[in-house]
């Protein structure tokens, strides 16, 4: 059964309310970044105090993917994805509170907690609703939520800071999780007991061969070859997005002197065309699949190809003017986003659906440990060589090494043997 006969869409709302959640996260996790400079002169916080306020809510962020999964696994994402909504929500609510650098770095600490959890949930759901051959898609779709949120959160933050104050920015992007929390306890349920779907739609989600229902104890996750495929990526080509997060703006400054007030257009630039790349590297395999490829060929083709389109972004640093760097920049943007729609779906390619959030949590884990040393050997660098080159050239390559480490331990992208 194709997708076009599937009789429903009922999955791409499911879909859409998981792009509205990775919105809001990335929406949350924003504010104090671009807060930073009206709370150091309010709160008079100094650099080092600011340094660790952000490890906070790093630590917490690696730490909670690994209880975020295995959570998430045991009550199932209906319940599992609300208190992990809940959670960041009140946390980024909590910071309209603080008063002292201890009161931020408790508020992000917990907020890097319960963001940790959205991931794991929502690529479980992926795995609930979605077939293999139309999860990278679905992936690519909601992760471009996290650009969407990065995009939204510089036009509303500073109108809402200078109309009512700092404190109503956090409540104000905290608040956007209400609806989103009613409709999700109201709406969802798993394909097989919700209302609305239509049988049709029911066996097309239904048509992988069937799986297990017993979870995979974590001890025993951990001794399957599988596993350690997508926290190696992870690991490899998550620092490489957070030092466009977070170093761009420092970039743009330093190679071509532009001011925070001409800073808005090339940053929204690159992340429309993330979420462009989020959408089109998850569709790429579904059509290579339908050309005849199989799901493996299918994933790793649209993987190479994203990894081939990061490799420019090495001569970024050597461009003579901002808006062909910006052109580099989003091309390269675009090409992770794409590769990691693809990775995102490996979990769910390889382990059953019970152990997918865990699977994830483990992954994400590893990509917050390799951002975390990024981060602080991309300041000892800059801090030594005033130069962005070396950073950009590891940038161009990292794609190459984490697809050939993934082909060297999953050729075939083959499910693990399920647990009796």
């Amino acid at each position: 059964m194709n997708a076009n006969s599937a009789g429903g869409r009922l999955r791409w709302s499911i879909c859409a309310m998981l792009f509205y959640a990775t919105t809001v996260n990335y929406m949350d996790r924003q504010v104090l970044g671009i807060l930073s400079p009206t709370l150091q002169h309010s709160i008079g916080w100094t650099e080092v105090q600011y340094g660790y306020i952000i490890a906070a809510f790093q630590i917490a962020y690696a730490a909670g993917l690994l209880v975020a999964g295995r959570v998430i696994d045991r009550v199932g994402t209906r319940v599992g994805y609300a208190i992990v909504m809940a959670v960041w929500s009140l946390a980024a609510a909590s910071h309209a509170l603080a008063r002292t650098p201890l009161g931020f770095g408790i508020a992000r600490f917990f907020l890097g907690l319960g963001e940790s959890g959205n991931f794991p949930a929502a690529l479980k759901t992926i795995a609930e609703w979605f077939p293999r051959s139309e999860r990278s898609l679905a992936a690519g779709i909601f992760n471009s939520g996290a650009n969407f949120g990065a995009i939204l959160a510089p036009l509303l933050i500073p109108f809402i800071t200078m109309r009512f104050g700092w404190p109503y920015a956090f409540l104000a992007a905290s608040a956007v999780s209400l609806p989103w929390l009613f409709i999700w306890l109201t709406f969802y349920h798993k394909p097989s007991e919700h209302p609305r779907l239509t049988p049709a739609e029911l066996n097309f989600i239904q048509s992988d061969p069937i799986e297990s229902a017993h979870s995979i104890p974590l001890g025993r996750l951990l001794r399957y070859r599988q596993l350690w495929a997508f926290p190696v990526a992870k690991f490899l080509t998550d620092p490489v997005w957070w030092f466009y997060l977070y170093w761009l703006p420092k970039f743009f400054d330093a190679r071509y002197h532009v001011s925070l007030l001409q800073l808005g257009l090339p940053l929204v630039i690159v992340y429309n065309a993330s979420a462009l790349g989020s959408i089109g590297g998850g569709w790429l395999p579904g059509l290579l699949h339908r050309r005849g490829f199989s799901m493996a060929k299918a994933r790793f083709s649209a993987m190479l190809l994203c990894a081939c389109l990061a490799v420019p972004v090495l001569f970024a640093n050597r461009l003579p003017s901002l808006w062909s760097a910006v052109a580099l920049l989003s091309v390269a943007a675009a090409a992770h986003q794409g590769f990691s729609a693809n990775l995102f779906t490996i979990p769910s390619d390889l382990f059953p659906k019970k152990a997918v959030a865990s699977v994830v949590g483990i992954g994400g884990t590893a990509g917050s440990v390799g951002g975390v040393l990024f981060s602080i050997v991309t300041g000892w660098i800059l801090q030594a060589t005033h130069s962005y080159t070396l950073l950009f050239s590891v940038a161009a390559g990292t794609y190459l090494v984490a697809l050939l480490l993934l082909f060297l331990i999953v050729p075939k992208l083959t499910p693990i043997a399920e647990p009796a």
